[in-house]
């Protein structure tokens, strides 16, 4: 009986070391998918940027439409004209999986799931993204967009 009662430990330790490791393996793979992002239903933080830096020139954007843009340490970012004198400006990394979205007319659209943006607002349009993009504060001054 010590035999059985042996052998039915070592499979169940077998067995739950399958598990786990196959668990461990599914959470690589999707974060390989989703790097520096949060996962859909939590609130990603807007990047970092310091107060006063810009971002691009308010005139290398038409009104209603947005641009890819950078922060000065490397984070994507979407800045948006919404009116002649005015931009709105967001994360680029798509809250569902962290994707870098793409600027098309007044819709930010991820490549990866199809998510649709509104570039003016960040705000979701169409799914799989439940959250909107995180807004980064910005301003126009001397006619380029800074960060506020």
């Amino acid at each position: 009986m010590g035999m059985t009662a042996e052998l039915h430990s070592r499979r169940k330790v077998l067995t739950t070391g399958a598990a786990v490791a196959g668990a461990a393996a599914g959470a690589v793979a999707l974060t390989a998918c989703g790097s520096d992002s949060a996962p859909s239903g939590s609130t990603a933080a807007p990047p970092a940027a310091a107060p006063g830096e810009t971002l691009t020139a308010l005139s290398d954007i038409q009104v209603g439409q947005a641009k890819a843009a950078k922060t000065a340490d490397g984070k994507d970012v979407i800045v948006t004209r919404t009116a002649e004198g005015t931009a709105a400006a967001f994360s680029a990394i798509c809250t569902h999986q962290g994707c870098a979205v793409v600027p098309e007319g007044a819709e930010l659209k991820c490549p990866c799931h199809n998510s649709i943006f509104d570039a003016a607002t960040g705000a979701v349009k169409k799914g799989p993204a439940d959250q909107p993009l995180p807004k980064i504060a910005v301003k126009v001054t001397n006619g380029q967009v800074v960060t506020a």
